[in-house]
């Protein structure tokens, strides 16, 4: 056995110590002879080419073609690559391919080409011999009724890869030629001789005036095509391929956005994804809280909702990856194609259900949506579009409650995205002016402004048996008086918090006859609110203090305050769920930082004008208004009871009398206790207070709320 060891070790290093490159190029050779001369001599045309030797040589082929590159220098000459692209055995390979015969072998060209681009570490896409072949192998790719996806796919992802390593070669790749230079190429090769057929083509100049073109039916609509396959793995490497591409930086990123329909083709697809689903059987209400549905997962997606959704999130993120120049072309091809052109008929069409559906998909895209390329013009298509931004804040207080609802959903969306010109379009370009507060000069002698009314009213309110309870105030060590380092108008947070707290009139208040806490149940998800909203709003270097009042135009709080005092005017008689939707919206504004609207929604103790209503003057009225309506409602302790276990889900509905008037009250006691909750976080306390004042651990509201 020794002997025979030794024998094999002589014998191995007899064949290593050859001359290499003769052997080689002869062994290359004589294997693609022999898949030459099966095509001559074979007579049987439906024989498989599995069947034949044609892969095991096409194998022996590459495995040579790397062997080669490993054993030799970079720059040295390398005789079994030369023979490959002198004689041009790429395109050859691609005829047979394209010819299918024997058949099967497209498959087989397919994988020589994934595995030479792919291991061969010399740039090769740049070479004329290399890159035509690839053209055409491209355009065989996808085609309708393909067998190949996998392999095709593989080919596409190696190729976008090369282009990644390579980005010169992109123009190549994607037969993006100036015409002139194309010309000015092919008269120069014609002249030389066939060693000079795979020198690499003379770059094009930036400054030429020649227009480009590019091929309609090659690399991006392959990779289009296949993103749609029914094989989850086919269409994540489509997927990646295309992402490789986006990613492209400098001269390639241009070029992919200014000589190619990228951004046309996606969005194509996108528009075909939309029209596909069905709007007359869709819910608003699953549509609105669509989960994420990702892109790479490579199980498929079936349904025409979870395919708009995957697309939506694939664009998304790949703008999100672009340079900054394609990302602002897709975004843009978004709002024109599919907003404008589709979505904005929709939204204003005069039937309910097309409105209510456009406007619970576009309320789920929202959310979705994380590229700030996509979030800018979607932006741009709801708040500076006329006259749809107006349409759709109208719609908040609509005559349909599902409208009202699905609008409302729309506008806290929005106000949870980090875009600084959706509050200032919202709300604080109209709070700009602080033309709301009273001027002193104008006679603020002969009347009481209505602030200052509800003041009185609120402070006479803690001596009154239905307003106050001991429990649901801060403690005495909180309720200093106000600090005279303190805004103009502005109580201590103790104030501010015991203000809210006492618009409830005791006898309507439920929440702790079910042993459920006060507003510092609250302060944990207060707390939650305040820090996301601080977080949007980090960059935007809101001002610490607001303007001063100019006092000389007339008050408007803008369509979207207005809508919302009103429905928060109207919670005594309006649907429960309405009402949730709307104290959500006012809650989350009075989360924000911004000085002018801590004073408006959230100070009780501003000065208004004349005709002026604030949040906490709304209330004021409101409650008024509660307390003529009870006096409608027999035994209304034991109503509100069985009213807030029924919302509890402790005890089934049974049908009861004023059930909207008893929701409605349930709603504004938790809806005060959580305002109160939102002072408590925001403003700071008063140095005289003690930690062993504060609320005790936050207790999370049994889902009333």
């Amino acid at each position: 056995m020794e002997a025979f060891s030794k024998l094999g070790s002589m014998l191995l290093h007899a064949l290593e110590t050859r001359e290499p490159t003769v052997d080689l190029l002869e062994s290359f050779v004589d294997h693609w002879k022999a898949i030459t001369n099966y095509y001559i001599e074979t007579t049987d045309d439906s024989r498989p080419v599995k069947q034949t030797e044609i892969p095991w040589r096409l194998k022996q082929m590459l495995d040579i073609l790397v062997y080669e590159e490993k054993q030799q220098a970079m720059q040295a000459p390398r005789a079994c690559l030369e023979y490959l692209l002198q004689h041009k055995l790429l395109e050859t390979l691609v005829t047979l391919g394209k010819a299918q015969y024997p058949p099967g072998m497209v498959q087989q060209v397919l994988l020589f080409f994934s595995k030479l681009l792919s291991q061969i570490q010399k740039p090769l896409l740049q070479l004329v011999n290399v890159y035509r072949p690839v053209q055409k192998l491209i355009r065989l790719c996808a085609l309708p009724g393909s067998q190949t996806e996998k392999e095709e796919a593989q080919f596409l992802l190696v190729i976008c890869s090369r282009v990644k390593q390579d980005p010169d070669t992109l123009r190549y790749v994607l037969e993006i030629v100036h015409q002139s230079a194309a010309r000015t190429t092919a008269s120069v090769q014609s002249q030389n001789d066939p060693a000079s057929n795979h020198a690499t083509e003379p770059p094009i100049s930036k400054t030429s005036p020649c227009s480009p073109v590019q091929s309609e039916s090659g690399l991006l609509s392959a990779l289009l095509q296949l993103t749609s396959s029914q094989r989850g793995s086919v269409c994540v490497k489509a997927y990646e391929s295309l992402l490789l591409l986006a990613a492209l930086e400098g001269s390639a990123g241009e070029l992919l956005s200014l000589s190619t329909r990228l951004g046309e083709l996606l969005v194509g697809r996108l528009l075909l994804l939309h029209a596909l689903l069905p709007l007359e059987d869709l819910l608003p209400e699953e549509l609105q809280s669509w989960p994420h549905t990702p892109w790479s997962s490579e199980s498929p997606t079936s349904g025409h909702m979870p395919n708009f959704f995957a697309w939506l999130n694939f664009l998304d993120h790949l703008m999100t990856e672009a340079p900054q120049v394609l990302a602002l072309k897709l975004s843009q091809c978004v709002r024109r194609f599919w907003l404008v052109d589709v979505l904005q008929p929709q939204l204003l069409h005069t039937c309910e259900q097309v409105v209510l559906v456009s406007t619970s998909l576009l309320s789920a895209v929202v959310r979705l949506v994380q590229s700030s390329s996509l979030l800018d013009q979607i932006v741009h298509f709801l708040l500076r579009t006329d006259p749809l931004t107006h349409l759709l804040l109208q719609r908040c207080d609509h005559i349909s409650d599902q409208i009202s609802m699905a609008s409302l959903s729309l506008v806290e969306e929005l106000l949870q995205k980090p875009h600084r010109d959706i509050l200032e379009v919202l709300v604080l370009s109209f709070l700009q002016s602080r033309s709301y507060l009273s001027s002193p000069a104008g006679g603020a002698e002969d009347r009481l402004p209505e602030s200052i009314e509800a003041n009185e009213d609120s402070d006479d309110l803690e001596e009154d048996p239905f307003f106050f309870s001991d429990s649901q105030l801060l403690s005495p060590a909180l309720s200093s008086p106000p600090s005279a380092s303190a805004p103009s108008g502005l109580g201590s947070s103790a104030d501010v918090v015991n203000s809210f707290l006492c618009l409830v009139p005791v006898q309507v208040r439920s929440a702790q006859m079910l042993q459920e806490g006060g507003y510092e149940s609250y302060v944990h998800d207060a707390h939650t609110l305040v820090t996301d909203c601080g977080s949007l709003s980090l960059s935007w270097d809101w001002p610490l203090r607001p303007p001063p009042p100019s006092g000389e135009e007339q008050f408007f709080e803008g369509p979207l305050l207005r809508v919302l005092f009103n429905r928060l005017g109207r919670v005594l008689e309006q649907p429960y769920e309405l009402s949730l939707q709307v104290t959500a919206v006012l809650s989350r504004l009075s989360a924000f930082s911004h000085p002018l609207l801590q004073e408006y929604l959230l100070n009780p103790y501003i000065h208004l004008s004349h005709c002026c209503r604030s949040l906490f003057s709304v209330l004021i009225r409101l409650m008024g208004e509660l307390m003529q309506r009870i006096q409608q409602v027999s035994i209304l302790t034991d109503r509100l009871l069985d009213t807030r276990r029924h919302l509890l889900g402790l005890t089934p509905n049974t049908g009861l009398e004023h059930l909207t008037l008893l929701k409605g009250i349930i709603v504004l006691e938790e809806f005060c206790k959580e305002l109160a909750a939102i002072a408590f976080v925001k403003l700071p306390l008063e140095s005289s207070d003690s930690p062993g004042d504060l609320p005790g651990p936050a207790v999370t509201p049994l889902g009333l709320y």
